[in-house]
Formats: structure tokens, C-alpha cells, sequence
């Protein structure tokens, strides 16, 4: 049984421990010797690829004796952790990753074990959500609030967080914020700037805001950011474009629209545009308008 000989290997390998922690083999009697080994006690610890292995854990008699073989309070290795955390962040719930972690590593974990390893997830996210940003010198900002399922107590609810992408100078695109807070209040907004700028991002050296036509938005963001300019989203404007065309000419319409979003030039977009309006005028004037009210 290959866990039999790997629970035998570790126990060796503690065993010579202890005797480099001593300075003498077992049975060695000397002098001025003031610590002595003191028995063992066993206790599992699972492998991943191996499952779980019995191992028995030297002692000594003065207690000062600590193996680095096998971390002390913990009965999983950590790669075995990570797994079981990358499992219930894809969205497995604790009670099933419980359920099948017998058959994954030999040895069932409760239910609260995976609630306390995926705790641990909040420090190392929280410190990414609270790092300093005055090192990134972002020029362009992707802003939006998107609607996420999570859970809270018992029950699973749709959470709106304000999202935030920033670009740097070499093109490098980076997740600077999350935060939970309402997408339609602008003082949702203006806490979510305020906290961007106080862990350090540089707000003059941003040029441009890309966001969608969301309530007190764009006006919250022209107040934080004096020197940028403001850019609709197209796929926003695209979807409240199309909302008001009808099924048999959507495709058209959404071919028009990409003729003016993917213009090699600015002078060939109004070209564009002038014949999207003169084309759908008649047929879906409401889309035309919806699109002459932001096409800047």
C-alpha cells in the first residue's frame, strides 16, 4: 500500500529530525545530556495524489522539539487546500465538495473544514482589494456595476458591485477595484473614486473614462477625474440601440453599428453614422436617436 510506506517515510524522516535536534542517536547515553526523547503519537495527515497517511510524531521530553515534515495543526497539505478552494470559488458548495472528497483524496473533509479553508481566501483578497496603486500609472479607466450571485446565510442573492479596469501607459490592462455598493447612486460611486485615489491612483494622469449611461455616473466621475474625458461603452450603447429595433432588422442595425465603432478614422465614423441615420430613420427612429445621443 503506497500510503503504508509514505506514512512509514515521513515518520523516518521526523525520527532523524529529533536526532539531528538532539545531537545523538537513539540509545546514546552521554553526560550532559538535558533532553530525551519521549515516545510518539500518531495522527493522520492527507497527501494529495496519496490520500491519508498514519504517521507516528516524535516527542521529546522537554516539548521543545517541533518537525517541519509536518505542519502542527494542520491535517492537509496545502496544495490539497488550494484545490478544495479553487473547487468552492467555481461555485461547489461546501456540503457537496464534503461529499466527494473522499473519493478525491481519500479521506472525507466536513462541511466546516472547507468553510474554514476558504476562509482563509478573505485575508489574501481583502490585502488585493486594499493594495497600493501609486505605482500604476493607469491613463484609462473601465468603469461598470455588474449584478454577481452570492451567497448570503442560506439563500442566493444577485449583488451589484462597482467594477473598475484601468490601462497603463504600456497597454497593460489590471482589475483595480472591486466593491459592493449600489450601480444607480452616485454616492455609491463617489465612495468607490475617493477610495481609488486614497490607496494612491494618480487621478490628473487619467485621461479617459469608459463606462456606461448609468444614473449620476458620468457626472461623479467628471467631478473626480477634472482632466478626462468621458466615452459611452460600446457594447452598452449597442444593446440600448438595438433594444429598440425590431427583431427582423437587428441584424442589419448591429451591422451599420460596427461599420461606425470599427471606422479607421473619426471623419469615416461620422461618414458612417450620417448613413445609418439616413437609412433607419423612417423604420426605427427611436434606435436613431438613442444613438445620436451618445455617438461622442
Amino acid at each position: 500500500d503506497i500510503r503504508e510506506v509514505v506514512g512509514k517515510y515521513l515518520t523516518a524522516m521526523m525520527n532523524a529530525e529529533l536526532t539531528h535536534f538532539l545531537g545523538r542517536e537513539p540509545y546514546v547515553r552521554v553526560s550532559e545530556a538535558v533532553n530525551h526523547r519521549n515516545g510518539s503519537y500518531g495522527r493522520g495527515f492527507t497527501l494529495k495524489g496519496v490520500g491519508e497517511v498514519h504517521v507516528n510524531i516524535p516527542r521529546d521530553r522537554n516539548g521543545e522539539f517541533k518537525t517541519s515534515v509536518i505542519p502542527r495543526s494542520k491535517q492537509y497539505e496545502e496544495e490539497v487546500a488550494r484545490d478544495f478552494s479553487i473547487l468552492f470559488l467555481a461555485g461547489i458548495s461546501t456540503r457537496t465538495l464534503s461529499m466527494i472528497s473522499e473519493r478525491l483524496i481519500g479521506r472525507r473533509i466536513s462541511a466546516a473544514e472547507i468553510s474554514s479553508v476558504s476562509a482563509e481566501l478573505n485575508t489574501a483578497v481583502e490585502a488585493w482589494r486594499r493594495r497600493d496603486l501609486s505605482r500604476e500609472a493607469v491613463r484609462y479607466l473601465f468603469i461598470d456595476g455588474v449584478n454577481f450571485h452570492m451567497r448570503m446565510g442560506r439563500s442566493i442573492d444577485i449583488i451589484p458591485v462597482l467594477v473598475a479596469i484601468g490601462v497603463t501607459e504600456t497597454g497593460q490592462k489590471l482589475v483595480l477595484s472591486l466593491q459592493a455598493g449600489d450601480k444607480e447612486s452616485a454616492t455609491s460611486w463617489r465612495e468607490f473614486f475617493k477610495d481609488l485615489k486614497s490607496r494612491g491612483l494618480d487621478g490628473g494622469k487619467v485621461t479617459l473614462g469608459m463606462m456606461d449611461g448609468l444614473p449620476g455616473l458620468e457626472t461623479v466621475f467628471r467631478e473626480e477625474f477634472p482632466k478626462a474625458k468621458v466615452q459611452r461603452c460600446q457594447v452598452h450603447v449597442a444593446r440600448n440601440v438595438l433594444a429598440k429595433v425590431p427583431m427582423k432588422f437587428k441584424q442589419d442595425v448591429a451591422n451599420d453599428l460596427r461599420s461606425i465603432f470599427y471606422a479607421p478614422s473619426q471623419e469615416k465614423a461620422w461618414e458612417c453614422f450620417e448613413v445609418f441615420q439616413q437609412r433607419w430613420q423612417k423604420s426605427v427612429p427611436s434606435a436613431v436617436e438613442c444613438l445620436a445621443r451618445n455617438i461622442d
